[in-house]
């Protein structure tokens, strides 16, 4: 099923400020919030839904390419741990990745619910999160015009090998926090103008985490990461550009103590063609013949992205004519059709002639019909390029 145009699942205007854009997202979170709908499966997709179009529209980047792309600029693999998707989002994720929109203690409800009907809904601070990765992946055009899914080797900071990314020396190292009695939060009351109201915060002596460690991993230093190499599964979709950037959700470098991955920046480059130049969704061939096929036609084999297609060239072409073939372009990343391949005819002229060859030639430069006629001659460059465009 088609994912909903994020604007849309916000109720804002494409060209609303950020304001206007994280108050919409505080009212329709605060509305399916799970705490104010227990056991609403709907509401919960719902909030889960306004939280993925926030993560894209509140971000400066993902939200201009996701206004340039559409979802394949963010990730249409959404769902599936892809580019951009959310994955198997917890409300802990949510709360940690926004918790400035709702204010302290992540929920919208803890203030007035005395830390949040959800129970395990409510977020922990799982240490720090993972740096983002930036690496470049180079498509040839054929990949381009058909998506093609990379197998990539990713050096970066993953799960310590040794204590499983725990951070720890072993399990008798790892404690309860005396300070939470390991609910990962502390209650405080604060005075209002409506008078005393209940908060709850993340404990700042574990983080949130409701355990402290007495004896760290000798290997990570208690951080739970260590460099090493991963293989990341990466599915690009037809149509991207060169310059263009997909992310993956959770494949950076992984958190410090416990926290969250960053995210996977793939920046894309296009592999230079034999035979094709691209044009946006278009491709373009130069194709060359000599002046006796030009003057009296015929059929060539051009390639194409799909392979070998004849083409017929009448009688009289002259050099620079444009012909085109509908459907033999690229894909528009967003599945909005498909681009045409042009080709571009070039008359070649011999450098040498041999003796036969040069008498011929001056023979045929006496004819009447081998004389260029002004008005009557072949179109002007402005006058191609309309063929081009049209």
């Amino acid at each position: 099923m088609a994912k909903r145009d994020f604007y849309e699942i916000l109720g804002v205007a494409k060209n609303s400020d950020e304001n206007t854009i994280k108050k919409s997202y505080r009212k329709i979170a605060m509305k399916f919030h799970p705490d104010r709908n227990p056991g609403d499966k709907a509401a919960e997709e719902k909030f889960k839904e306004a939280a993925e179009a926030y993560e894209i529209l509140s971000d400066k980047d993902k939200r201009a390419r996701y206004d340039r792309f559409g979802h394949a600029g963010v990730g249409n693999n959404a769902g599936a741990g892809g580019f951009g998707g959310r994955g198997g989002m917890t409300m802990e994720d949510i709360f940690s990745q926004f918790g400035d929109v709702f204010g302290d203690g992540g929920s919208p409800f803890e203030s007035f619910f005395g830390g949040g009907g959800g129970g395990g809904r409510r977020r922990q601070s799982q240490g720090q999160r993972g740096s983002n990765l930036r690496i470049k992946v180079k498509l040839t055009l054929e990949e381009i015009a058909n998506g093609v899914t990379k197998r990539i080797k990713v050096k970066k900071q993953i799960s310590c090998n040794s204590c499983n990314g725990s951070g720890a020396k072993d399990k008798s190292s790892v404690k309860t926090c005396t300070t939470c009695k390991g609910s990962g939060y502390v209650r405080q009351i604060k005075s209002t103008f409506l008078g005393q109201m209940q908060t709850t915060t993340a404990c700042p002596t574990c983080s949130g985490s409701g355990q402290m460690i007495t004896a760290k991993c000798s290997t990570c230093k208690g951080a739970g990461t260590s460099y090493g190499q991963d293989t990341i599964e990466i599915e690009i979709p037809a149509g991207v550009e060169k310059g263009m950037q997909l992310s993956m959700r959770g494949k950076g470098n992984s958190g410090v103590n416990g926290g969250p991955s960053g995210d996977l920046l793939i920046s894309i480059e296009e592999l230079p063609h034999d035979t094709l130049q691209r044009d946006g969704m278009n491709l373009i061939y130069e194709l060359f013949i000599n002046f006796a096929d030009a003057a009296l036609g015929i059929t060539v084999e051009v390639p194409t992205i799909d392979g070998l297609v004849k083409v017929k060239i009448p009688s009289g072409t002259q050099s620079g004519k444009m012909f085109r073939l509908k459907g033999k372009g690229l894909p528009s990343v967003q599945s909005y059709g498909r681009g045409d391949q042009l080709i571009h005819a070039n008359i070649w002229t011999p450098k040498k002639l041999n003796d036969e060859e040069r008498k011929m030639m001056e023979r045929l430069q006496e004819m009447p019909n081998f004389k260029p006629q002004p008005g009557k001659s072949e179109k002007g460059f402005f006058d191609r390029m309309k063929d081009y465009f049209t």
